[in-house]
């Protein structure tokens, strides 16, 4: 009777069916604004606002909708009301915060995850409901399929122009880095930008699609479905994720239990239908997309297109005939049967075995990989624990273990692993991403919040687990949300994936729909008569939340608008006014954003270097002196501070600057690099005002700092060979430069040979190098040697630099 009545109340409602529709919309939006994906600065944060703010006005909607309908009967109600509880421990890590503007963004999008909870669970409680938002999500999750493999095929303009009337591209040509070069491979990444995590979303969808295939009797379904197993397969390989294809297989074995054993069977024969397809047709569709974007050639695009048609048509055409006419013979042998009790736990475990053979067969050298082509079948033989990513996921996680041990309790808040990663690194690496999504949850929000992640997490699980049990197969059509909640979050253990605000989404709608017909008894512990003051308060908590947030996204979104303008007007080479003007109307709405400050300080910076005004210098070390309280570990307003000190020569407070942040960049070179540039040159003053034991300290200093690099030098040695260490860290030209005049000024010529010799160089346009060559000759003279051929050549670059050498090797210090 409740069903019926709320089916009724539904189908009456315009709210119900306003929230539908935004949803609906919603899920088509978003992933192509980068998959709303949180990067942490100003250039991805529009989309995300905008989303806050109709996530706002949809929960606006939700509240009134709630005063007739929100009653505190079950335990989706309480969820309702728990889900908050993971905006609040954001809230309160932010006492730790590393980063206001960080910490503050990651609250609005653990709100945004709340409100697509809550309408998970109400808007799927009823068939209609449920049937609306599956085919949704999976109809959206298509169209992200097909644009990416249009892209791939060379049709990157036409896709671009599909979707440019609702997305800013930002590039004539198309939808930027839908497909991507990295290390000489071509990667398909879709709307992302990212392989790893569209990886992800195609197992989710893989699963979602197969599942929705052996649930269908209607032809519609099943030749849509199935349809679409051969793009994702294929769209799948194209990513080269190798993370993605060991984990694909555990998904699916926790999957398949909570099917019939004939739905297990079909389940994979189908798989492995549009598997076989999929690889038959790989190699063409590899070297159509390498032929466009190594040879920017569209002769075999259409082709492509054709290829991928007639194949997921025909894979279409073969599922449907076993659907159809074999699935309810074997479905009828198999129930009449096979009685065993635990019957849906066998194939998984035959499956176990199978998967065990198919690793054999991939990895074993007998040459089925050679149907694939030469760099999908690298990839995949290229799969074990000693590879570059893997190491450097280990260490991440180990680096995540000690920022999380300096803040156990609340964490370092939302950010944090953006804000401090460079303060805990193990290497120098560069990666505002954990690449893992609980170790990140851990870092920002410390034991309480991931105690309550987890907690509500496995509650949702096992709620929605029980009710699979009790309730056999029949209450199983919300069973898709389960595969693509449990598809992202399994991904997730591997990668940042979550950092796509939409892949969040998508987890947390799918938690709330996976729930949505679960009425177990409601709360024993709340008094009856309490009960109507519950059920209006709620709503009107809610209300009260949302008109605030709606009003605060709104300045946010207003916010980046008036700095995006104040950019423009900066490379438009418009007056200062022109730049000021919108951007300290920005400032005035979000006082301590990092970008905005830091554009901000560029603009005077340049302004007192040409003008010397010494207003824009005050106004400069006001800001940055202000800004330290809420970015403390912004790099870039650390360079600034120091740039302004220089303009000012002013190197002693240079140096305290580097001397202080040096600990939270220890392997960065620069700042080393800095340090002993700037000990050098406050020791040349201290020396030129016969100043030895001023000028014998900074030296001295210089000296402990190049121990500190070589120190850490060693510890990279001591790394595993397969890390691949990409931003390097070693003694630099500048660093042997500096040292090198301190040894030639102390009189010991053959150290200064040593330190220079390893950066010798004839490139003579470079200056560092002329200097370089300049003292290493002084210093070969001093002690009776010489490198005429050096000599030559640096004479003949610069004449001017023979009296240069002269000097050094006259000069008396």
């Amino acid at each position: 009777m409740y069903k019926k009545n709320l089916v009724k109340e539904e189908k009456t409602s315009l709210l119900y069916w306003l929230l539908t529709c935004f949803v609906v919309l919603f899920l088509f939006w978003a992933p192509f604004q980068k998959g709303l994906f949180n990067g942490f600065t100003a250039d991805f944060e529009r989309p995300i606002y905008s989303a806050t703010l109709w996530g706002f006005i949809a929960l606006i909607a939700a509240s009134i909708y709630f005063f007739y309908n929100w009653k505190l009967k079950d335990h989706r109600d309480i969820l309702s009301i728990v889900v908050w509880l993971l905006p609040l421990t954001y809230l309160l890590s932010k006492l730790n915060e590393a980063s206001r503007y960080y910490a503050t963004n990651m609250v609005y999008i653990q709100m945004l995850y709340a409100i697509f909870f809550i309408l998970g669970i109400y808007l799927c409680k009823s068939a209609i409901g449920n049937r609306i938002l599956t085919y949704s999500i999976m109809a959206s999750g298509y169209v992200v399929v097909w644009f990416g493999l249009i892209n791939w095929v060379g049709y990157k303009q036409f896709a671009g122009n599909l979707v440019k009337w609702f997305v800013d591209l930002g590039d004539p040509s198309g939808y930027r880095d839908a497909v991507m070069s990295a290390s000489n491979e071509l990667r398909l990444t879709a709307t992302f930008q990212y392989a790893n995590s569209y990886a992800a979303l195609l197992i989710a969808l893989l699963f979602g699609a197969a599942y929705l295939l052996v649930n269908s009797r209607k032809a519609a379904a099943i030749a849509v479905n199935g349809f679409m197993l051969v793009p994702i397969i294929v769209s799948f390989f194209l990513t080269l994720s190798r993370g993605a294809i060991v984990l694909l297989p555990v998904v699916l074995l926790l999957i398949l239990p909570f099917m019939k054993l004939t739905k297990q069977i079909f389940m994979l024969l189908y798989l492995v239908i549009a598997s076989v397809i999929s690889v038959l047709i790989l190699s063409k569709i590899t070297a159509i997309g390498e032929q466009f974007y190594l040879h920017q050639s569209l002769a075999q695009a259409s082709t492509g297109i054709w290829i991928l048609l007639g194949a997921s048509l025909g894979c279409a055409l073969l599922l449907w005939l076993f659907q159809k006419f074999v699935y309810p013979t074997v479905e009828r042998i198999v129930e009449s049967k096979i009685r065993i009790k635990y019957a849906n736990i066998l194939l998984p475990a035959v499956a176990l075995v199978v998967g065990g053979l198919g690793v054999l067969l991939l990895f074993g050298n007998i040459g089925v990989t050679n149907l694939l082509p030469d760099y999908i079948k690298q990839r995949i033989e290229s799969i074990n624990f000693n590879t570059h990513s893997v190491i450097e996921r280990g260490l991440f996680y180990k680096d995540a273990v000690k920022l999380f041990e300096d803040y156990p309790l609340l964490g370092a808040g939302g950010g944090a692993w953006a804000a401090l990663y460079e303060k805990y690194q193990s290497y120098s690496y560069t990666s505002r991403q954990a690449h893992n999504f609980f170790m990140q949850y851990l870092v920002e929000t410390g034991i309480v919040g991931i105690v309550v992640l987890i907690g509500f997490l496995l509650y949702n699980f096992i709620l929605y687990i029980r009710n699979c049990i009790k309730n056999s197969e029949k209450e199983l059509d919300r069973h898709v949300f389960f595969v693509i909640a449990l598809s992202l979050l399994i991904h997730s253990t591997i990668d940042f994936d979550l950092s796509f605000v939409f892949l969040g989404i998508l987890v947390f709608l799918c938690l709330g729909a996976m729930v949505s017909n679960i009425s177990l008894s409601g709360p024993k512990f709340i008094k009856e008569g309490s009960l109507p003051y519950i059920n209006k308060s709620y709503p009107a908590a809610l209300l009260l939340l949302s008109v605030i947030m709606f009003f605060l996204s709104a300045q946010s979104l207003n916010a980046n608008s008036l700095f995006q303008s104040a950019r423009a007007a900066a490379s438009g080479q418009k007056s200062v006014n022109e730049i000021f003007t919108p951007l300290n109307k920005a400032l005035s709405i979000k006082e301590n954003h990092p970008d905005y400050l830091a554009f901000e300080n560029s603009i005077l910076l340049q302004g007192y270097q040409q003008t010397k005004n010494e207003q824009f210098f005050t106004q400069l070390m006001n800001q940055i002196n202000q800004s330290k309280a809420d970015e403390p570990h912004n790099r870039y307003l650390v360079d600034q501070e120091i740039q302004a000190y220089l303009l000012k020569n002013q190197l002693s407070q240079a140096l305290n600057v580097v001397k202080t942040q040096i600990d939270n960049y220890p392997w960065d070179i620069d700042m080393y690099e800095k340090r002993i540039n700037f000990d050098f040159a406050l020791a040349e003053q201290a020396r030129i005002n016969k100043d030895q034991s001023l000028m014998k300290q900074y030296w001295d200093d210089a000296y402990a700092v190049h121990n500190m690099v070589l120190s850490k030098v060693e510890e990279l040695g001591k790394l595993p060979k397969e890390l691949v260490i990409v931003k390097p860290f070693n003694v630099t030209n500048t660093m042997a430069l500096d040292l090198s005049k301190m040894e030639f000024i102390s009189g010991k010529y053959a150290s200064t040979e040593n330190y220079l010799k390893p950066f010798i160089s004839d490139q003579f346009d470079d200056e560092t190098n002329q200097e370089i060559a300049r003292w290493y000759l002084a210093a070969l003279q001093k002690q009776n040697k010489n490198d005429q051929v050096l000599y030559d050549k640096l004479i003949s670059k610069e004449p001017n630099e023979r009296d240069e050498i002269n000097k050094l090797v006259s000069a008396t210090f």
